[in-house]
């Protein structure tokens, strides 16, 4: 009996009152709640459509390796991504707000990995009490080249808030699965459009249209995939 005792004892589960509590944040980022689709209305009509700039700016241009997936794929994905990394040519454009507004600097980013184009446009909030910084994405895995991206105006198909002492806000385009179709997304076809507005505006703002080409003629090119989406692109004829 007493063996069975010191048995019983050493099998019973340890004491993890005084471990730390891990709290999980799940983002609906199909079907945001109502109160989560006015921060992001309200949000994004605090973006100034004719900001002004102050001197300060940067554009920077490079490639990287990649291993993951880009963020935008992850929820909805159609794309197919093969396992081995791939090498993405990039151009950044930075510019810095003028004055006391509500905003303190853009960044609009485009990458290319000859698989998908992407395009990000960030905000950063000057006095981050509540709100810290809003980004929109689009992505295409279906045209010729990058000249033609950022002249097509692509719609957004993500928007995401970061806030201060609170989890994000996000809202994406969600395609069918294998276990369903694609959720009826028509009640956030206001905020998308207003997204896209914004993105579109911005291209313009930023010099986006002339930049972006320029900048990634003078990195080194990444070969096509075979099997990809990607129309070939036409040769100028010149080295």
């Amino acid at each position: 009996m007493l063996l069975s005792a010191f048995a019983v004892a050493g099998q019973q589960a340890p004491d993890l009152s005084n471990q730390p509590k891990v709290k999980v944040n799940v983002l609906n980022v199909c079907a945001p709640s109502a109160d989560e689709q006015k921060e992001i209305a309200a949000a994004l009509g605090r973006i100034p459509k004719q900001p002004t700039f102050g001197p300060d700016f940067e554009i920077s241009h490079g490639r990287s390796t990649l291993t993951d997936a880009p963020d935008f794929l992850k929820t909805g994905q159609t794309t197919q991504i093969s396992g081995e990394p791939s090498v993405a040519r990039y151009v950044r454009i930075r510019k810095e707000f003028s004055g006391q507004q509500t905003f303190s600097s853009v960044q609009y980013s485009f990458s290319d990995d000859g698989q998908n184009m992407i395009e990000t446009l960030v905000l950063h909030v000057r006095d981050p009490k509540e709100l810290i910084q809003v980004s929109m994405e689009d992505s295409a895995s279906a045209i010729s080249s990058p000249a033609t991206m950022v002249t097509a105006n692509t719609p957004v198909s993500r928007v995401r808030l970061e806030r201060f002492g609170k989890s994000s806000i996000a809202l994406a385009r969600c395609n069918a699965t294998e276990n369903g179709p694609a959720p009826d997304q028509s009640a956030y076809d206001p905020l998308f459009r207003s997204a896209s507005e914004v993105l579109a505006n911005y291209r313009g703002l930023l010099g986006v249209r002339r930049t972006v080409p320029a900048e990634l003629a003078q990195v080194s090119g990444t070969e096509k995939k075979v099997g990809t989406k990607l129309k070939p692109e036409k040769s100028s004829g010149k080295q």
